[in-house]
């Protein structure tokens, strides 16, 4: 049997799209290319990140919308004009990168006006202008000071500052939270993101840090070997993952082998390892007998009940190891003949485990993705 429609990896959303990119391609040596046939739109005031691996062709084209790379075929438009050609200056575009680029001769004050001296906005005009700028990213009171005389933190808020004084119709930014310490860099996004809502800008923003993108973006493109793999909100991407690279990339899965037996209801049958059986959610344009994968969170498996219920499945695990980390217990076992599973229990529910141990487990149908092999 074959279900009727295959899994969708992107959907694009392009009402009232600012940028678009018309079958984009890129390469470096007229041979191998680093971005391929991408299509894709970013609505006014979102905002979008572009998350992938090193390689993924994320900052490639990033890159090539901030002008500084030229698309090898495609095009790419920016509020309707076609701007392939057209140099980094003339885009109306603002820039945060991960070294901030500050000039470390010029005061902070100096280093936010620079993007307006350049477009001839002087004097008073241009004062006001940053005085507004740095109250924005509070730091109306540090004018006259050096970058050297800054934390890291605000730093960053200098460069953001400088990106948005001369009222940027987009803004792009590059790894902009990588040399922050892990809390500092956890408060900038929730910085970062209230302010992009207060304002409606529209945000362009590349990571290799999925907890980054899922907690910032309205959306986010999955890159991996050039192309996006899929394109979501952030509860979608983490809950639907399209393909095994996406529920391998975002956060912790595990990713089981299976066969496809057919349909009960609304839920695929599956076939594991061991020669038991599953219900799995998921719809991929696959025949019985097909080689597929279940993918289920750590965390949407609890220990199982007295009762059965059909709207879980249940399987049986070996203890390997188990970790205590606070709030659960971290269980790995192996199971459906010897593959590896990980479970988070909490630890008010948890049992005294230890390795050896069998334990009964279940989770909920509809927390079972089936995904292409």
């Amino acid at each position: 049997m074959n279900f009727s429609q295959p899994m969708s990896l992107v959907t694009d959303r392009p009402v009232d799209a600012l940028v678009r990119f018309e079958d984009v391609k890129k390469s470096y040596d007229g041979i191998n290319f680093v971005v391929k046939d991408l299509n894709l739109s970013v609505s006014r005031g979102e905002f979008l990140t572009m998350l992938g691996p090193s390689g993924s062709g994320k900052t490639t084209t990033l890159m090539m919308l901030g002008g500084f790379e030229r698309p090898t075929l495609g095009r790419i438009l920016l509020d309707g004009r076609s701007v392939e050609r057209l140099p980094p200056e003339n885009r109306n575009i603002g820039f945060v990168f991960q070294n901030y680029a500050l000039f470390p001769h010029m005061t902070v004050a100096e280093n936010v006006a620079f993007p307006l001296r350049y477009r001839g906005v002087t004097g008073a005009a241009a004062a006001a202008k940053v005085r507004e700028a740095l109250g924005r990213v509070s730091l109306d009171a540090l004018g006259d000071r050096r970058p050297a005389q800054l934390s890291g933190g605000q730093q960053q808020r200098v460069a953001l500052a400088r990106a948005l004084v001369f009222e940027p119709s987009l803004v792009l930014m590059d790894e902009p939270l990588g040399a922050l310490d892990k809390q500092l860099r956890e408060r900038m996004q929730v910085e970062i993101k209230q302010l992009q809502t207060a304002l409606g800008i529209t945000m362009v923003y590349v990571t290799h840090d999925q907890s980054e993108a899922l907690t910032m973006s309205d959306r986010i493109a999955v890159f991996h070997d050039g192309r996006i793999q899929q394109l979501a909100d952030p509860e979608t991407l983490y809950n639907e993952p399209a393909n095994r690279f996406v529920a391998s990339f975002i956060g912790e899965n595990n990713t089981l082998p299976c066969t496809l037996l057919g349909r009960e209801g609304d839920f695929a049958l599956v076939r594991m390892a061991d020669g038991s059986t599953m219900k799995a959610a998921g719809a991929p344009a696959s025949g019985a007998g097909t080689e597929l994968s279940v993918s289920v969170r750590p965390e949407n498996i609890s220990l199982a009940g007295e009762s059965a219920d059909a709207g879980r499945n249940r399987m049986t695990g070996k203890v390997r190891d188990v970790f205590f980390l606070g709030d659960h217990m971290r269980l790995s076992l192996e199971a459906f003949g010897g593959q590896l599973l990980t479970a988070r229990i909490p630890a008010r529910r948890a049992g005294p485990f230890g390795p050896g141990d069998d334990v009964r487990l279940e989770c909920s149908v509809s927390d079972c993705r089936l995904l292409e092999a």
